[in-house]
């Protein structure tokens, strides 16, 4: 896989796909993380004087074209206004992503500026499941430019024109954060420091029993917290009263606790969790232990002896990844389980991982210093796949098919 050091940019146009997919209160920017961590990119393609033509995505706009979803939004406008604070100069937003507008922006950039293309999921190309659809598309993109730097590590998993069909049209290589993101994984799956203890949170056991399931090849321990833990219990014959279960995957948890048993791996469960009476920021609640859980209440975050526990269980680790809120840390009342387990990371003397998405937003939202931890990445359901042994597309189209 090339890196962007290999690559003559100075007076080219490049496109670079990267991953701004920030979140938003109304127009308001409410985690520049993803922003800030594209920025080494942007500035060196910058300052080594290429001119440089941002492509990203924001949110998952609904709409039969792109009309309707330009109007349903959510625009990079707000996106555009932060990334000129942090050049501190403007930078410029094309109206679309591969029309008229594009072409002109990329026309009008001169060495070393910066601009951007509207949200590229305006296109309905851009996820489109069918090849000639995407490749209409990534020939669009392609012919405005010269050059291809990917550095989208969160849609790195993602067939998606601006990821995975544009690269094969055009000279390209990896960037920076890229580059982090694969050294940092690869330590996790080749030369762990043990205790290797993975801790996975979340809404859905569906998005991760996979994980689950290959991370038993190489972690040591396995704690589950958030709404996931609440089908781990299910399976266990817990009641649950009525906290999120995906009743279909039972079965599935059932046989990787089995397995985790024979092969001698600890999957941690929550020994007590808070019970609401509904799903609000000012619920009643109470802490219960999962034994005695009442049935007319759900769980939204661990508990405190469980945040005790995972504590003891990080104390010792030789390598942590994190992936995953123990709660409904955005209510602050269900914020303590997640503030708890980010309390005993970032204190772990071995090497942390926040594995991106609602996790990194939670340290910052928290107010954990992102220098307390190991590596904060960009990509939580990117760094899953590549952790459970998948190919990812994007990764594939760069040049490195594992």
């Amino acid at each position: 896989m090339k890196s962007i050091s290999d690559l003559a940019v100075g007076g080219r146009v490049v496109l670079l796909r990267a991953d701004l997919n920030v979140p938003l209160d109304g127009a308001v920017i409410t985690d520049d993380g993803r922003i800030r961590a594209s920025m080494p990119t942007i500035t060196d393609l910058a300052g080594r004087g290429a001119r440089v033509l941002i492509c990203a995505h924001l949110g998952r706009p609904r709409g039969e074209d792109f009309a309707s979803r330009a109007a349903a939004g959510p625009s990079l406008r707000p996106v555009a206004e932060r990334l000129g604070q942090l050049l501190g100069r403007p930078v410029p937003l094309a109206a679309d992503v591969a029309g008229e507008s594009a072409r002109r922006l990329a026309g009008s950039l001169a060495d070393g500026e910066v601009g951007l293309l509207e949200n590229v999921r305006f296109e309905p190309a851009e996820t489109a499941r069918d090849d000639a659809e995407r490749g209409r598309l990534a020939a669009a993109l392609a012919g405005l430019v010269g050059l291809y730097v990917g550095d989208g590590f969160g849609a790195l998993h993602r067939r998606h024109a601006s990821v995975y069909d544009v690269p094969a049209l055009l000279p390209h290589a990896a960037g920076h954060l890229v580059e982090a993101e694969l050294a940092v994984l690869r330590r996790l799956t080749l030369s762990p420091a043990r205790p290797y203890v993975v801790v996975l949170g979340g809404a859905k056991v569906s998005d991760k029993i996979g994980v689950v399931a290959s991370l038993l090849r190489t972690a040591d321990r396995i704690l589950i917290g958030g709404g996931m833990a609440f089908t781990f219990l299910a399976a266990r014959g817990l009641g649950v009263g009525r906290s999120m279960v995906e009743a279909e995957m039972i079965g599935e948890v059932a046989e990787v606790l089995a397995r985790a048993e024979r092969e001698g791996k600890r999957i941690v469960l929550p020994v007590d969790v808070a019970a609401a009476g509904s799903f609000a920021p000012d619920a009643d609640w109470e802490v219960v232990p999962v034994e005695q859980f009442p049935p007319d209440r759900m769980g939204l975050d661990i508990g405190p002896r469980t945040g005790q526990l995972f504590a003891a269980e990080l104390a010792d680790a030789g390598t942590v990844f994190w992936n995953g809120p123990m709660g409904v840390f955005e209510f602050p009342a269900f914020a303590e389980g997640t503030r708890a387990v980010a309390r005993a990371i970032s204190g772990a003397a071995g090497f942390t991982v926040v594995g991106g998405g609602d996790s990194a937003a939670a340290v910052r939202a928290l107010g954990f210093p992102e220098d307390s931890f190991g590596h904060i990445s960009t990509g939580g359901g990117a760094s899953l796949e590549y952790l459970e042994g998948k190919t990812l597309p994007g990764l594939e189209a760069l040049g490195d098919g594992r």
